[in-house]
């Protein structure tokens, strides 16, 4: 297994939230529903995107936004415009004097906004509940907003899932889970694969000669009895070489990201009603339910029983990591040419 499909791998959308949204101009939503993980891509219009402290970009049809919560952001149709509805962290949507209009703006299957407009604006969004703890690593590193132009990526999937948000057939929650998947992921190998885009430091060391071969060891088989010495002879290199080239590129030593990458993988087992504590330990590599328990306790501050008890809805990511754009294939916000010619005409 290499590195990033072992890190992607967790992030499996689970009944999550999808929706087209059809508007008219002016519109303003303001998301407030503290999820750790959102996309929005526009099939028609265009729309500003704007995370709370950070810099707003502008999105074409094709473009894919990703969010990384719990912070709340706007998407509109200009940057002036008004927040009309907020949207709660159940998914209830708000105007600004208190009326709930969830219901009442339904559209049909997965489809909601102006009944009365004509839909000049389509925005389709989804949000994960919860992504697996799997990720945990990558998703702390993302960016706050994170946009793929359309002229990066694979615009197929957008209108695939175009065509599939609005289909009620048996089986239809797993398609959109999947088709939600894949922008996720698409969207993050354009991120990781460009320079200077600002990529965790453990993605970079999969290419260097001495760490990426010991990654690769500990993500195939984290279960087993790893030290430094045995790494160290499967790679070739000193023990001593090892562990100082392999803090300098990943930021921290071998033993740490693997204890760090072991509780991932437990708290994303323990998501499965059926395993226990101790399948769980097993699995990653503890001795015991015991030692497992222990270890989780000392670095989640909750045992593994409690964790699974809160639903493991709550991904608490870091609070440090000051709030970024990045638009790949660009180091300033972008505007959509169609924004472009409406200033020039002004």
């Amino acid at each position: 297994m290499d590195v990033l499909t072992g890190l992607l791998d967790g992030p499996k959308a689970r009944g999550a939230f999808l929706l087209k949204s059809v508007f008219d101009p002016p519109w303003s939503l303001r998301i407030e529903d503290r999820a750790p993980i959102s996309l929005a891509t526009m099939v028609q219009g265009s729309a500003w995107v704007m995370p709370d402290g950070g810099v707003p970009a502008l999105i074409g049809p094709g473009d894919i936004a990703v969010l990384r919560g719990p912070d709340p952001y706007t998407i509109a149709d200009a940057q002036d415009t008004p927040v009309q509805i907020t949207v709660g962290p159940d998914q209830r949507c708000n105007t600004t004097v208190g009326e709930d209009v969830t219901d009442t703006m339904a559209l049909g299957v997965r489809t909601w906004g102006d009944p009365l407009g004509q839909g000049s604006s389509v925005m389709l969004s989804g949000t994960y509940q919860a992504p697996g703890e799997i990720g945990r690593r990558l998703l702390g590193a993302l960016p706050t907003l994170l946009v793929r132009p359309a002229a990066l990526g694979d615009t197929p999937l957008v209108d695939l899932l175009a065509e599939e948000i609005g289909r009620d057939e048996p089986g239809q929650e797993l398609v959109l889970d999947r088709l939600l998947d894949l922008l996720f992921v698409s969207v993050l190998r354009a991120w990781l694969a460009e320079p200077d885009a600002g990529a965790p430091a453990w993605y970079h060391a999969r290419s260097d000669p001495r760490v990426g071969p010991a990654l690769r060891l500990l993500h195939g088989d984290p279960a087993h009895a790893w030290t430094v010495d045995s790494l160290a002879r499967k790679v070739g290199v000193s023990r001593a070489g090892l562990a100082r080239r392999f803090a300098e590129v990943v930021g921290e030593p071998p033993m740490t990201y693997l204890a760090s990458l072991r509780l991932a993988m437990a708290a994303d087992l323990l998501r499965e009603s059926d395993v226990t504590v101790a399948t769980a330990a097993h699995q990653v590599g503890y001795s015991s339910a015991f030692a497992l328990s222990a270890a989780f306790k000392r670095v989640r501050g909750v045992s593994p029983q409690e964790y699974r008890r809160s639903g493991a809805s709550q991904v608490v990511l870091p609070t440090a990591t000051p709030s970024r754009t990045v638009v790949l294939g660009c180091h300033v916000p972008r505007e959509h040419p169609s924004e472009q010619r409406t200033r020039r005409d002004r």
